[in-house]
């Protein structure tokens, strides 16, 4: 291995440990003494451009999560449940913190007529004498939501089950 991999390696790891994060003041000394910003000085006429981050959307949060099984008290990827998924999208989209029940974030936002429902807004469900599932409306009567039977999943609000359990649609007001 020549020093320039050397340093390039320990740039890197420097990086990663650091979590991209740099002293008060001392970003123009961190870049004189970093190998990795000091080889992209010398290369920068083959340098890539930066990718930027996705925006966040419902589209990105179903796209990491879609097939997670669902588990009651359940909040990681080894399992989760309505509500739990409902505050992750909520904190992606909006940064947003919810309340963990169901039931608390059924008394959230305003009650809004299902035909006025927008992206984001929440659709919940009576599926029992005392059970309730809450959903994210994703549009085009489609909403995104953790499935007892199917894990998340997007469904279709027309779908014979869910309209017949449908309860009410909420508006949250985001921050």
């Amino acid at each position: 291995m020549n020093n320039n991999s050397f340093f390039l390696i320990v740039g890197v790891l420097t990086f990663a440990l650091m979590g991209c994060s740099t002293a008060p003041g001392n970003d123009e000394v961190s870049k004189l003494n970093n190998p990795v910003v000091e080889s992209n000085r010398r290369h920068s006429s083959m340098a890539k451009p930066l990718r930027q981050s996705p925006v966040p959307s419902f589209n990105l949060v179903y796209s990491s999560w879609k097939g997670t099984p669902y588990r009651l008290g359940g909040s990681s990827k080894r399992g989760i449940d309505c509500s739990a998924f409902v505050q992750v999208g909520y904190s992606s989209v909006f940064n947003q913190r919810l309340p963990r029940t169901t039931g608390e974030q059924a008394r959230l936002g305003e009650w809004i007529p299902l035909a006025q429902a927008t992206e984001g807004d929440l659709v919940f469900f009576k599926t029992g004498r005392t059970m309730r599932h809450v959903g994210i409306y994703l549009g085009n009567s489609e909403f995104l939501h953790a499935s007892t039977s199917q894990g998340v999943v997007i469904s279709r609000l027309d779908n014979p089950y869910w309209r017949r359990t449908f309860w009410q649609a909420r508006r949250l007001h985001t921050q």
